[in-house]
């Protein structure tokens, strides 16, 4: 299924300084409901955002105006626990297009990667910095051009790279998924298949 071409991100970004976030956190089990990837981010981190009568939780980060963004600072070890797409599916679907983390569990991150939302895995000290700039200006804007392969904090000009495969920033940055970018290449498979007889 093709999704949108990703190639640079400029957004302010919500913070979230909670480590060992699961993916049952993330998107409860309760919700998996669903086949096709729609309607999940109504219920992102939805324990931590609404008490059991559906109010909004007021301190919740989600539920405060303050922070706005495309972008998700996570603290370390982001997505681990159980190996559900959905919980890619749901930050996606509400609207964020890049997490950003000094660890994401493995099968989270592919899960991301196959799925249009790009993970950012920088150093602690990189992270430590973001939240404070977060917390003191909300409106900080943060840059994440994947075609360097590198995140930006555009008011004080640091920067790191990042580590991405290469296929998956193809991927990316052409919108595609697996299936598409084979029918890219199919001229290229065609001509090896023929050469191969």
């Amino acid at each position: 299924m093709a999704r949108d071409k990703f190639n640079t991100v400029q957004s302010s970004a919500v913070p979230l300084p909670i480590e060992n976030v699961d993916t049952d956190q993330i998107i409860p089990a309760r919700f998996l409901k669903a086949t096709t990837r729609d309607g999940f981010g109504e219920n992102l981190f939805r324990d931590w955002r609404f008490t059991n009568s559906n109010e909004p939780k007021t301190d919740f980060i989600l539920n405060d105006n303050t922070y706005k963004g495309s972008i998700l600072v996570c603290g370390k070890n982001f997505g681990s626990g159980s190996s559900r797409e959905h919980a890619a599916w749901a930050i996606y679907d509400y609207g964020f297009k890049v997490v950003v983390s000094s660890f994401f569990a493995d099968i989270f991150k592919n899960n991301a990667l196959n799925n249009g939302l790009l993970p950012v895995q920088v150093s602690e000290a990189f992270l430590s910095e973001l939240f404070e700039l977060i917390a003191s200006d909300p409106k900080t804007v943060i840059e994440v051009n994947l075609g360097k392969q590198e995140i930006s904090i555009l008011s004080s000009g640091k920067s790191e790279k990042f580590d991405i495969s290469s296929y998956k920033k193809e991927c990316m940055i052409n919108g595609y998924d697996d299936i598409d970018y084979l029918l890219n290449i199919k001229d290229q498979i065609e001509t090896f298949e023929k050469s191969s007889i």
